[in-house]
């Protein structure tokens, strides 16, 4: 079998890695021979461009014991594959982690080459600028924004994000609003905008509330409540509420009128059948004459008046709707009451407040 001059060394690298794990992770034995075995298996995938066998065996033997040797491994797998901001980043960790006083040489090398290999990466990293714009440009409730698969942290939206080369869909839901999916293009290199609208959901149905547990822990079932309707308000009737009384008073009035002046009328009929014998009148007797006449017109006129302002409010009590219940009195304060008086010639309401 033939070996390759970066092949034998990342082997006496392995070797030498995973003989100094005791003391760095202290892991068993056999994690050890197993990641010695996927190095090697990661190094063959790397010489035969196989770069997503080389990424995952890279990940696993980092997994169990970790090393600068095999994340350069995993670095150089992630280049090939075009991930080239996370292995940036892989890069970037090698040379923050370093190594610690008195580590082998091989060690120190995996940190010298992962400086150099670093400055190869950024040129092919491109960008894109997330905006999401809300119905309104209100906050959209459980607003989720996901890249490739990935939740996007809210953090990076309207500001250049580091992404590799190549198509990619981002994809934006929430409550109340239509999801919305987009597909972009990024060059390597490149930057691009992804801006997405979002619209109100006409058919979104707002979730009833959890409702608090109970002393039990258990959630308490609470049965769903009936529509609420508000009472509708009683009809009003086509005239005052004091009509009737206004028309039983002017009946009152009438009666009493009627009454009084039929009372004079009587009394100067009584007084004329003495002074006027045969049917006729003395000359001087013209005024009580003339008197007696009036009041006798007045008092048919009261008696009409009262009859018809009696019958029209007695009429109107009985279609007026009935009125609504009234609250008892506040405390200290005086009741309402109307009590209906009704006398000889008279009718009315007496009350107190």
């Amino acid at each position: 079998m033939r070996f390759t001059v970066r092949r034998l060394a990342v082997l006496a690298t392995l070797a030498l890695a995973t003989s100094f794990a005791p003391s760095l992770h202290a892991q068993s034995d056999s994690d050890r021979a197993t990641a010695r075995a996927l190095g090697q298996d990661g190094e063959a995938a790397l010489d035969a461009k196989d770069f997503k066998t080389a990424e995952d065996r890279f990940r696993r033997a980092d997994k169990l014991v970790h090393a600068p040797t095999l994340m350069i491994g995993l670095a150089r797998a992630l280049t090939g594959l075009s991930k080239f901001v996370e292995a940036q980043e892989t890069y970037n960790r090698i040379i923050r982690e370093g190594v610690t006083p008195g580590a082998s040489q091989v060690f120190k090398d995996a940190v010298e080459t992962a400086k150099k290999e670093v400055d190869g990466i950024a040129p092919h990293i491109g960008g894109v600028t997330i905006v999401v714009q809300a119905p309104g440009g209100v906050d959209v409730p459980n607003e989720k924004v996901v890249l490739d698969g990935a939740p996007v942290n809210v953090a990076s939206l309207g500001v250049r994000r580091a992404i590799d080369p190549g198509p990619h869909v981002l994809s934006v839901t929430g409550d109340g609003v239509k999801p919305v999916e987009l597909k972009f293009e990024v060059t390597e290199g490149g930057s691009t905008d992804a801006p997405v609208t979002l619209e109100k959901d006409p058919n979104y149905v707002v979730a009833p509330p959890v409702p608090p547990p109970g002393p039990d822990g258990r959630t308490t079932f609470v049965p769903p409540q009936p529509p609420f309707h508000p009472e509708q308000p009683a009809p009003t009737s086509s005239f005052p509420s004091y009509l009737p009384w206004v028309a039983l008073g002017v009946g009152g009035a009438g009666l009493v009128l009627g009454t009084v002046t039929g009372v004079v009328a009587l009394g100067k009929h009584s007084d004329l059948a003495k002074v006027c014998g045969g049917g006729s009148c003395p000359p001087d007797q013209q005024s009580n004459v003339n008197s007696y006449h009036a009041m006798g017109t007045l008092s048919t006129v009261g008696f009409i008046v009262g009859g018809v302002g009696a019958a029209a409010g007695v009429i109107l009590l009985l279609v007026q709707p009935s009125a609504p219940q009234l609250s008892p009195p506040a405390s200290g304060a005086s009741p309402l009451t109307v009590t209906p008086v009704v006398g000889l010639g008279s009718l009315g309401a007496v009350g107190t407040f």
